[in-house]
C-alpha cells in the first residue's frame, strides 16, 4: 500500500470519528487504543465493530466480509465509505438493520 492511501485511509478514520463526535458519539480512530491488525478503525459506537474505506472503488462486500472477519462476532461489522466529494454512507448486513429498526420502533 502506497503512502498516499495510507495517508488517505488515515485521514478517512479521523472524518468517521469526527462524524461519531458530531452525532454525540466518543468517536476516536481505533488504532490509537488497540493498534492490532483486527481491531475497528474507528471506536465509539458501543456495539459496532467499523471499518473505513476512503476511495473510488468499492466493493460493499468485500469490505463487509473483512469487518465480519475483524469483529470475531463481538460487535455488529458495518462499514463506513466514501469516495471524493460524497457524503459517507454506511454499509451493514441488512439483517443487523432490520434488528436496529425494530428496537428503534
Amino acid at each position: 500500500m502506497s503512502r498516499m492511501s495510507r495517508n488517505k485511509g488515515k485521514v478517512g478514520e479521523r472524518e468517521v470519528a469526527a462524524l461519531l463526535r458530531a452525532h454525540g458519539f466518543d468517536g476516536a480512530r481505533g488504532v490509537q487504543y488497540q493498534g492490532g491488525r483486527d481491531s475497528a478503525d474507528v471506536v465509539g459506537l458501543p456495539g459496532f465493530h467499523i471499518e473505513v474505506k476512503r476511495a473510488e472503488t468499492f466493493s460493499p462486500y468485500k469490505a463487509l466480509e473483512q469487518a465480519v472477519a475483524d469483529s470475531g462476532g463481538a460487535a455488529t461489522p458495518v462499514v463506513f465509505h466514501r469516495s471524493n466529494a460524497r457524503q459517507w454512507i454506511a454499509v451493514m448486513d441488512a439483517g443487523e438493520f432490520l434488528k436496529l429498526v425494530a428496537r428503534a420502533a
